[in-house]
């Protein structure tokens, strides 16, 4: 593994292939634990998006491209993020509620698994038999 690299999967919509490391959903869930899967999914990639709104806004320098090295761009976003959490931690954010996320609609954007490179489509069948 290379220095830097940590375990843990990327979200991603229907439009990208699912791979050992880039979680999809599934096109045609057959069983209640696939569709728990894909509202999870899902649920969690809003969630993740809302973050990013909330950074953007919030800071300025994350609102448009930063022109740096793509080390130096992680500390930036890791620095806004530290200081938005003592921003949450002194008081001075609105507490937004996160129990009513309305869900966008699936994406219709099929992804035709290229044959000998679906490890991440097995990889996703794992978690689903052991987690949902």
């Amino acid at each position: 593994m290379c220095s830097g690299q940590h375990n843990g999967f990327l979200l991603g919509d229907s439009g990208y292939p699912c791979l050992r490391f880039l979680m999809t959903p599934i096109l045609h869930p057959a069983s209640p634990a696939e569709e728990r899967f894909n509202m999870s999914l899902c649920r969690t990639r809003v969630l993740v998006e809302q973050t990013f709104g909330i950074l953007k806004r919030r800071f300025q320098c994350l609102h448009g491209e930063l022109r740096t090295s793509p080390q130096n761009a992680v500390k930036y976003v890791m620095a806004c993020a530290v200081l938005h959490n003592i921003g949450i931690d002194q008081g001075d954010i609105i507490n937004i509620a996160t129990d009513d996320v309305d869900l966008p609609p699936p994406n219709d954007i099929p992804f035709i698994p290229v044959p000998g490179q679906n490890d991440g489509a097995v990889m996703r069948g794992h978690l689903v038999a052991h987690f949902f």
